[in-house]
This record gives C-alpha cells, structure tokens and sequence, in this order.
C-alpha cells in the first residue's frame, strides 16, 4: 500500500470515528445483546398483559441515539472528502472518450477526410478511407470530429447522411459487427415509420375539419389514409432485431442489407482497431461490406477503417485491399511542443483557474513526448495529476504530482499487462521474481527453468521445453517486464542474464491473485531448486 492510500484510509478512519474493524464488530454485538434484552423485557410484561411505559421509552431513545450517530458517520466521511477546494471544473475534458470541438495540429488530416467525404453531402458514394497511425495520436478523435460535422451538416442541407461507428476490440467477429450494424438500423427504419405514422395522423385529423386539405396529397379519401396507416404499423412491427448470436451468417448479412437499404441515405461505417476484427475474424466482413454498393438500390455505403498497425493490409485479399484502400490518411506521433498545446487547450476547459503550476503541462508534455508522442498518454497523466492533488487536499497541480501520476499509470500498465499473461509466462515470471526475492542476481535461463518446473509440478500443469521457455523470456522481455541480455561465456557458450523491470511486490501480488498460482502455499523449497542441475 502506498503512502497516499495510508493517508486516504487514515481520512476515512478519523471522519467515522473508529480506529478499527474491531470497534463495529463491538458495537454490532452490543446492539445485538440490546435486541435480545429488550425482546426478553417484553416477553416478561407480555405476560403481564402490559409494557412498562419506561422501557418503551428506553428502547426508543437508543434506537434515535444509534441512527443519529450512524448518520453522522456517514455525512462526516464524504464532508470530509468534500472540505478542500475543487481543482477540476470539468474533468470528462481529459479522458480519451471526449471529443474537443477543436483538434490542435490535426488540421491537415480533417481537412483532407472533409475533402473525402463532402461526396456524401451531394448524394454521392464517398471513397474508402483508411487511417493509420500510432496509439494517441487522435486518429479516432478526427474521425469522429469529422463524422459529427458532416452529420450536422446533412440535417442543415436536409441531406441522409449518417455514420455509424463500430469499435472492433469489443465488437470482434463478423456475425456480432453485422447484427449490431443490422440492429442500429432496424431501430432508424421505425423512427422513420413512427415520422411517418405521425405525418399522416395529423393530416388525418385536419381533414376531419377539412375535406379541402386533401386537394394538395395523394390521397383521394380518409380511408386512403387509414389504409396506409395501416399499413405503415404493420411494416414498422414487421422488423425483427438480430440476436447476439444462433442465426446464421448469411441470415444476419440479408437483414442488415435490407435495413440498410430500406430508405435512400448514404451511410459512413467506422471500423476503429479494424485490424483487431481483420485477426480475429480475416477479411470476410470487409469484404461484403466493401463489395455492397454493387447490389444496393437505395442506399450508398462508405468505409472509413483505424488501424495503429499499418501493415494489417498485407494480410488482405487483395480485392479487399484494392477496394478498402482507396484513400489512405497517416496520423504522425506528436512532438512535445504539440503536445503541450494539445494539453494547454484541454487544461483551459477542465481545471479551475490557477489550479495547475507553470511546470506542470510542460513535464505532462516531455513524459508522453517519450511514449511515442502519445496524446492520450498526456491526458492521463495530467487527469491522474490532478487527483492526486484533490486527495491531497491541495488547491494546486505541482511537479510533484505528476511525477507521481508517471508512477501510478506505469504500475497500473504494469499491473493490467501481468494479469492478462497465459499461465505459462506467469509461472517463468513467478520463477524470476523468486529467485530475485532470494539474493540471486545474474539470473540465467537455466535456473529459471529448474523453479520453473518445480511450480508446473505444484499447480500440475504441462510442463514446456527450455527452448519455449527461453521463447516466453523474450517475449517478457519485449513487454518491459524483464530484462534480458545475452551474455558470452567464452568456450562456454552464450547465455540470457535476466533481471525484474517491474516493482517486485506489485508484481507478485497480481500473479499470487491468479487462482491457480495462489494454490501455491510454500514458495520458498523451489529456490532450492536452482542448485539441482
């Protein structure tokens, strides 16, 4: 535990009033003897045919004197919390999900998709667009920046124009991008109906007063108008949602076709992380979804795909590669003079005025500037920053809390990648951090393996061949994790020194809290292990 959670327990603790859990379970019991006290009281005066005045009076007052210091514990633990002064004004403005209404140093991609995409605008078929670029440099931000333009824009020239935007790292396989596809736009088609149905009710009802005011529609009678009122609730009840899953593919494609196709409108489909769906799933869903304004009446279909991996194309067939890329966009990292703009734009909306330090965006700025010129990196550590400063009660953002924001997150990256590990490559970390937690230094490969089995032989799992043990040390390697160096022994050969990157106890923790390591009660013989060559 950190100091700064030490603080924060230490908070709550004062603001309740208890120094421990022992005090409740105390108190809890006490109440519980006074219950059944008073429930004996009043078995004994039951018996007696009355209750004495006095003891009702006893039980009342302590229930009134227990409820109203149960409820001064609980104002007291956030008015606490509450007592300093606010630093943010609005801190959405700094996470990745906001979108800024303007983009610093991303002009000349927006106006490159404007140029793309005003087609849509004129009734036309916009080209492909696909965007590449690293992780935070705001390639999903100018896309939806440009959808929610172009959008506003169609509803002013009274244009159909919409956008519909899938991320694929949550919506993986083809079936599940075309249901949820199929299901947006079943859900538009009886909005549209519903439009419609009350278009023509109130007509309905003006010619009710005034048979004149049929003159100027296509209806000859009232009746018409019933008729295809009727006809409109039918075909508004007719639409059938997909499901999640158990159609069949073809099934689901037909239903979003048709949906799609219902009225005339030209739709943008935005892929963000395309090639998460392309790896999971190849390229079949680009493939008909490229391959529909061929067989569309109504409707125009546009697609615009987000990728970090600019190779992901190479993997394509190449039918779907000549039609998918036909415009390309690449979004390059910032520098940290960009960044600090970027920054001090978003620092402007989200912090109370003077809340931030002069030193504070410019280290935000140096510190994302080393992760590749990464934006979103920035804004973490610049929100994370300002926490920091809130607990600790603080009106201002300083140097200091942003050095302590670069910890956390790293910790927490640390933390996130640790736990989401295949089994093998926890138990040859687990193997490391033990023999590290002993002395050894100078760890090789050799005696990561011989703990490494004795932990497949404890939670009886397969045990792996050196070579793929070697493999899986790589791979820590390339994560951060470790660090691993090929050392010559001279006519000995070559070896991997290895040694921990990442906070030892941390790191533990999260492997200890998988449950098939935390079945292993006693570590320490498996240090033994190292000497059995």
């Amino acid at each position: 535990m950190t100091e700064q959670d030490d603080d924060t327990d230490s908070a709550i603790d004062s603001s309740t009033g208890t120094d421990s859990g022992s005090d409740l379970i105390d108190s809890a019991f006490a109440s519980e003897q006074a219950d059944d006290e008073s429930r004996d009281r009043t078995d004994t005066d039951s018996q007696h045919g009355s209750i004495g005045a006095s003891s009702l009076d006893d039980i009342v007052l302590d229930d009134v004197e227990d409820t109203d210091d149960a409820g001064e514990a609980s104002r007291g633990l956030f008015d606490d919390l509450l007592s300093g002064e606010p630093i943010f004004e609005k801190k959405e403005v700094l996470r990745p999900s906001y979108t800024p209404r303007k983009l610093p140093h991303r002009e000349d991609q927006i106006n490159n998709m404007a140029t793309i995409l005003v087609s849509a605008l004129r009734g036309d078929t916009p080209s492909n667009i696909l965007i590449y670029g690293k992780t935070g440099t705001g390639k999903t931000a100018s896309a939806k920046f440009v959808s929610e333009e172009l959008e506003s824009t169609s509803e002013k020239y009274s244009v159909a124009c919409e956008v519909e935007y899938i991320n694929c790292e949550v919506t993986d396989t083809q079936y599940r991008v075309l249901a949820q596809l199929a299901n947006k736009f079943i859900e538009k088609n009886r909005d549209h109906i519903t439009d419609r149905i009350d278009e023509l009710e109130s007509l309905r009802e003006r010619v009710r007063e005034d048979e004149s005011s049929l003159t100027e529609t296509d209806f000859e009678s009232i009746g018409d108008i019933e008729s295809t009122l009727e006809s409109l609730r039918e075909e508004r009840e007719g639409f059938e949602e997909v499901p999640m899953t158990g159609w069949p593919t073809d099934r689901v494609y037909s239903t979003f076709f048709e949906a799609v196709d219902y009225t005339e409108r030209v739709v943008v489909i935005m892929l963000d992380e395309i090639d998460k769906l392309v790896e999971k799933s190849g390229d079949d869903t680009l493939y008909n979804l490229s391959r529909m304004n061929s067989e569309l009446e109504n409707s125009k279909v546009s697609i615009i795909g987000i990728s970090n991996d600019l190779k992901f194309t190479d993997f394509l067939d190449p039918r779907v590669k000549s039609s998918l890329g036909e415009e390309e966009i690449v979004f390059p990292p910032y520098d940290a003079n960009q960044l600090r703009d970027i920054l001090q734009a978003r620092a402007e909306v989200a912090f109370e005025d003077g809340s931030l330090s002069d030193d504070v965006i410019p280290l935000c700025a140096a510190f994302a500037a080393q992760e590749h010129g990464d934006a979103r990196r920035a804004l973490d550590l610049l929100r994370t920053a300002g926490e920091l400063a809130e607990r600790d009660k603080t009106d201002r953002v300083e140097e200091d809390h942003v050095r302590q924001a670069q910890e956390k997150i790293e910790l927490d990256r640390v933390v996130e990648v640790v736990r989401t590990l295949p089994t093998q490559s926890k138990l040859v970390l687990f193997a490391i951090i033990l023999l590290e937690k002993n002395g050894v230094h100078n760890i090789n490969t050799g005696e990561v393996y011989n703990i490494y089995k004795s932990l497949c032989e404890e939670i009886d799992a397969d045990v792996l061949t050196q070579r793929r043990v070697t493999d899986l040390i790589s791979e820590l390697d390339m994560l951060g994790i470790v660090n691993a160096v090929v050392v010559s022994k001279g006519r000995y050969g070559r070896t991997k020194e290895i040694s921990l990157s990442v906070p030892i106890d941390e790191t533990e923790a999260v492997l200890l809290s998988d449950s098939r390591l935390g079945d292993i009660e006693d570590v320490q013989p498996f240090v033994q292990a190292r000497f059995d060559q």
